[in-house]
């Protein structure tokens, strides 16, 4: 029995071993599937066929999905050499698997650390090939570039990039089409309805004027008269 119970430990220790190498191996073969969505989905798709290789968006963009596939590839690769190295007991294929658990970890310091240092960095890159888009777009309405935006317009459900406070131009207008222009000409019309209204309301004169007195202690609060002479005289 003395000799069952350092066995029995070495025992669960690979069992814990096996379990945390098929979990990190499912942790990698997620971040895979990430990095193709991020790359192939139709979100980040259109706006990639739409901007070119020199805008910063696109550069990103491959920069983001092979960062991805490599980190995805060495979580597979650690988990893959760790449970090797649990049934064979091999000293260097654990060795091995650290490495990748390290590799990664340092990898995903760097990106928090580029994250926290430009947190808007990825927006602009976005609106810039939006913008950029767009421009070809207004001076080209029957080519290429029309039909690109209108499919960012279709996929993002929005449409032009007009102030709510500004009416569109004819050339503006045409870009956008269906039930999404009608909302946004809905939305210019309310958003100018409250502005003239703030406007409005905030040049006014206000001719009532409220007081509050100073209650003094003990004294009851009178109510209105009305209330007084409903309850004065009770019902027989």
């Amino acid at each position: 029995m003395a000799a069952m119970g350092p066995w029995s430990r070495v025992r669960a220790a690979k069992c814990q071993m096996l379990v945390t190498s098929f979990f990190v191996l499912l942790l990698g073969l997620s971040m895979a599937t990430l990095a193709a969505l991020t790359y192939f989905g139709a979100h980040f798709a259109v706006i990639g066929r739409a901007s070119s290789d020199r805008t910063p968006y696109e550069a990103m963009h491959r920069w983001a999905f092979y960062v991805g596939i490599s980190l995805a590839g060495l979580l597979t690769l650690g988990a893959i050499l760790g449970a090797a190295a649990t049934v064979r007991e091999a000293g260097g294929l654990m060795a091995g698997g650290f490495l990748c658990f390290a590799l990664v970890f340092g990898a995903l310091v760097q990106v928090a650390f580029w994250r926290f240092h430009n947190p808007t960095q990825v927006e602009d890159a976005l609106l810039d090939a939006y913008d950029l888009l767009y421009d070809r777009a207004v001076k080209n309405l029957s080519g290429t570039p029309r039909q690109q935006l209108l499919a960012i317009q279709d996929t993002f459900l929005c449409c032009g990039k007009s102030s709510p406070f500004s009416l569109l131009g004819d050339v503006e207008a045409g870009l956008c089409r269906g039930e999404q222009a009608a909302r946004q000409v809905y939305a210019m019309l309310l958003s100018s309805f409250l502005w003239f209204a703030i406007r409005s309301g905030g040049s006014l004169d206000r001719k009532g004027k409220y007081t509050l007195s100073r209650r003094v202690p003990g004294c009851q609060p009178q109510e209105p008269s009305f209330f007084r002479r409903s309850q004065g005289s009770p019902k027989l």
